[in-house]
């Protein structure tokens, strides 16, 4: 089979090896932590997860000086650990995963931040309206390199962080998470196929709040590269 052109596939940097990880697809989990979810005028019971998706080529390399992306007034910041799939045997299944084989499907972690049109999603769900464009846009979904899990210790601890021109913004533990992180790997493989190069963006503590041209923004999470990018002149 031969192609009428050419695609790039998007990928993202490992640390410490020469070979990138390929991204397939971005999912991520809507209100995870229970004060983002107070903050954002939703109920933190433990009622069952929901995602929402970005296009792999929304990945954006750390370091870079993003573009200020078009069409918002209102650009919000959240910071989440993010879970980088390839575990053995994911592509033999990759549905309705146990939470043992869930735990298995973890390849890496890193630092990572969905950035939101959040006057763009406000006006979709007065209408009524799926939030793509909120979310899904073009350098939406910055992100460090991946830190093998074997080497990232014990992230179910690890202390998670933002800050914005210095100032601490976000700040929480992965432990705060109200779904785990093999439980939220379960329940997705419910909806969709899991496979390799698949990421998952698992959620934001609260301080979530606006950001402009050239703020310098920094992501931590204990034993993960740091994450550090600038966004730049508002795209014309």
């Amino acid at each position: 089979m031969s192609l009428l052109f050419a695609l790039n596939t998007p990928s993202v940097a490992i640390l410490g090896q020469a070979e990138r990880f390929p991204v397939n697809r971005i999912y991520c989990v809507g209100r995870n932590y229970a004060a983002h979810a107070r903050e954002m005028g939703a109920n933190p019971e433990r009622e069952s997860p929901f995602f929402f998706s970005k296009p792999a080529n929304a990945v954006a390399e750390n370091g870079a000086m993003l573009p200020f992306p078009s069409r918002t007034e209102d650009l919000h910041h959240e910071v989440e650990l993010v879970v980088a799939l390839a575990g053995e045997g994911l592509d033999a299944k990759g549905s309705n995963l146990s939470l043992a084989e869930a735990e298995a499907a973890v390849y890496g972690y890193a630092v990572g931040i969905d950035f939101t049109r959040r006057d763009l999603q406000a006006q979709a769900k007065d209408k009524g309206r799926p939030w793509d464009t909120a979310k899904g846009f073009d350098d939406s979904a910055p992100i460090t390199a991946i830190t093998p899990a074997r080497k990232a210790g014990a992230i179910g601890e690890a202390h998670i962080s933002l800050k914005v021109n210095g100032e601490l913004r976000q700040q929480g533990h992965i432990s705060d998470l109200i779904w785990s992180i093999p439980e939220l790997i379960a329940e997705l493989s419910t909806y969709y196929r899991l496979r390799c190069g698949d990421l998952i963006f698992t959620g934001t503590p609260s301080g979530v709040a606006a950001v402009q041209p050239g703020d310098v923004l920094e992501g931590h999470v204990d034993g993960l590269e740091a994450l550090r990018i600038t966004l730049g002149p508002r795209s014309r």
